[in-house]
């Protein structure tokens, strides 16, 4: 996972964002990480706020192009910097193309998020991220087995 400052503004914007979340205020939630869109400078902030705000939109297509947004700007950042994020960037868009029915897609980013497994850390977090990418490969393989 990329280190990121505590102190960031955006980054302080985007936890508040997930605590709303994990609190059930989803409006409140989705108000945040818009205000962290808005208050970003730089790619990295860019990246840490379009990878939540997809998760807060109304319509697959919107879902899409923010995972592709947080994409495109890891890919503007760059280097050891973001390295650890694109597994959850990958896992992200994997989803969203098989919640659109793009199967193809959908697997090509699953495995690309598989193969960068290295830079997920052991923990909660790395959890999250393994599971996910192993649902999307498990779902996409079609007879249950892991793809």
């Amino acid at each position: 996972m990329i280190a990121l400052d505590p102190d960031n503004p955006v980054v302080k914007l985007c936890v508040a964002g997930m605590r709303a979340e994990g609190e059930g205020r989803l409006d409140e939630a989705a108000a945040l990480f818009q205000q962290a869109w808005a208050a970003r400078q730089d790619d990295l902030e860019a990246c840490i706020a379009a990878h939540y705000l997809a998760r807060h939109q109304s319509t697959l297509e919107a879902t899409l192009r923010w995972n592709e947004e947080a994409l495109a700007r890891a890919e503007a950042v760059g280097g050891e910097r973001i390295q650890g994020f694109y597994p959850s960037l990958y896992l992200n868009l994997g989803h969203s193309h098989e919640e659109l029915g793009h199967t193809d897609e959908a697997r090509r980013f699953y495995d690309l998020a598989a193969g960068q497994l290295d830079e997920v850390p052991a923990g909660r977090y790395g959890d999250i991220v393994r599971g996910g990418i192993e649902n999307g490969r498990t779902r996409l393989s079609g007879d249950g087995a892991q793809a």
